[in-house]
Order: structure tokens, then C-alpha cells, then sequence
């Protein structure tokens, strides 16, 4: 069976919605999900490099769980990718630790889908995410989404019904992998 790393990097988790449901729901199946939470390994930012590396490398996939931020992923998430993706490990000619790898991306966005128009869509946003997993030669797996996720109670777009159905689909998605 194959094991699945999810790299959580959400900075208030307290105040998350969806993505303290997933991690809730992934907590459910322990022998397929390792949840990993960046925030709270690291409230320092001091990210052990070597640790992470080894952490990957122990798992057969690798899912990249945030909330979009400034149409971007979180502040640490991309310092984690910055010193963790390191040559000669991540890439280069000796850098093959992820190398055929699958490696997908778990999206939460406050906005309603609507409000990713041309050119500006959640799937060219993400193009930088994409093509680092290909530079890393890493097979790309996409990204399991939910929008309207904001928490402000005038611009909440989605039920609880939603958010239950949607972790369990979230499950599925990665077993999937």
C-alpha cells in the first residue's frame, strides 16, 4: 500500500474551516496519511532540512495541502520548498529523490470560484506549482480544491454538508493517487 505525506501549511489553523476538517478526516486513516503541519513543527521557520528530506523520502506521495494566499501559497510553505527542494536532491544531475514521485496539490480558496476568472484561474495560478513538480521530475497529480471557504459570516458560500462531503472526497482523491 502506498503512503501518502500531506505537508500542511496553513498559518491559523485555529481559524480554519476546511482545512481542519481534511486533516480530521485524514486522521481517520493513519496507515494510508502522515499529516505533517508546518506551523507547528517549525513557529520558529527553522525549517531541518535534512528531516524533511528524509520524511519525503520514506513516503511514496507527497501532497502540498494549503490555503491560497495572495493568489500564491503561505509564507512558510514557500520557504519550506525553497530550502527543502535542494540541488542534488531534488534536482540536478544527482538530485533524483523525486523523480517519478506523485505529488499533488489540496487548495482551500475563500473566494467563490466565480471570482478566478481569465487570467487569473485557480489552474494558472498554480502553473509555478506545476512546474516545479516537473523540473523535479515528479509526476504532477493536480490539485484537489474547495472555494468559497472564507469565514466572514457575509461571505460564507458553502454548508457543512459541503465540507463533510468534500473531506470525504478529499480522501478518495488521495487514495487515488
Amino acid at each position: 500500500m502506498n503512503k501518502t505525506l500531506i505537508i500542511v501549511a496553513h498559518p491559523n489553523m485555529q481559524d480554519s474551516v476546511i482545512n481542519k476538517r481534511w486533516i480530521k478526516e485524514l486522521a481517520l486513516y493513519p496507515e494510508k496519511f502522515t499529516i505533517h503541519d508546518l506551523y507547528s513543527t517549525y513557529p520558529d521557520e527553522q525549517i531541518n532540512v535534512e528531516q524533511e528530506q528524509a520524511l519525503i523520502e520514506s513516503h511514496d506521495n507527497l501532497v502540498l495541502q494549503f490555503p491560497i494566499y495572495w493568489f500564491n501559497c503561505t509564507p512558510l510553505l514557500k520557504k519550506w520548498l525553497d530550502e527543502v527542494f535542494t540541488y542534488g536532491w531534488a534536482y540536478g544531475s544527482k538530485g533524483k529523490k523525486l523523480m517519478g514521485k506523485k505529488i499533488a496539490l489540496a487548495v482551500s480558496l475563500g473566494s467563490k470560484k466565480e471570482e478566478y476568472q481569465e487570467p487569473f484561474t485557480l489552474t494558472n495560478l498554480l502553473r509555478p506549482f506545476e512546474a516545479t513538480i516537473n523540473y523535479v521530475n515528479g509526476h504532477y497529480q493536480g490539485a484537489f480544491t474547495l472555494y468559497g471557504t472564507h469565514t466572514e459570516p457575509d461571505k460564507v458560500s458553502i454548508t457543512q454538508q459541503i465540507i463533510e462531503q468534500n473531506a470525504k472526497d478529499y480522501v478518495q482523491f488521495l487514495s487515488d493517487l
